[in-house]
């Protein structure tokens, strides 16, 4: 039995979560038979795709309490399969990412540590000075809000946990940190132990 998928999603009524009983998408032959979850909030709209065999049982709060709290219960049709299984829990994580999404939203920090090594935000790209000969743009994907603090630190921030994480990736690969100086760029709370190089 999964133990995340058998734990119910709580949320309040900032947030509506609709199973529309509509395809994901109707050009890709993966997605024809899976349904379509819509999760709405404060920052915004989220959709995703529920596999067939996953059951979604929306539970209402009791009457009469302060603060109502909505409950989102996972199910699936045979605990045997293991790809059911894998789904459930799968399904479940995805679901309250999404519901987080919404309501609190998710960030990364990128802190450049190095001689030189700054970013800045020039007509609505992104440039990065890295020691290359030229700087190097990346566009800002849409749905991301990215802010330049400071020249040593960028901060990403969006709905969906996958995408922000993504493209921190994308630019900490033009400079990821090596351990002899210690320098490179880092997301979070990253750290990396020192090497000592070779003495003579």
């Amino acid at each position: 039995m999964s133990h995340i998928g058998s734990l119910p999603i709580k949320y309040t009524d900032e947030v509506k979560i609709e199973h529309l009983q509509k395809p994901f998408s109707t050009t890709d032959s993966r997605f024809l038979e899976k349904t379509t979850l819509k999760v709405t909030g404060p920052l915004g709209e989220r959709t995703m795709a529920i596999e067939p065999f996953v059951k979604l049982e929306f539970v209402q709060p009791k009457a009469g309490v302060k603060t109502p709290e909505y409950e989102l219960h996972f199910s699936v049709e045979d605990k045997e399969l293991k790809k059911q299984r894998q789904m459930w829990g799968t399904t479940r994580a995805l679901v309250n990412n999404c519901v987080i999404g919404v309501t609190e939203g998710f960030n990364a920090t990128l802190r450049f540590v190095g001689v030189g090594y700054r970013a800045a935000i020039e007509q609505g790209v992104l440039v990065l000075r890295l020691g290359y000969a030229n700087p190097v743009n990346i566009e800002i994907p849409k749905g991301l809000s990215v802010s330049v603090p400071v020249p040593t630190r960028v901060l990403i921030s969006g709905t969906d946990l996958q995408q922000v994480k993504l493209f921190a990736a994308k630019i900490r690969a033009w400079k990821k940190p090596e351990p002899y100086n210690q320098k490179g760029i880092f997301i979070n709370d990253e750290t990396i132990r020192k090497k000592e190089g070779k003495k003579k």
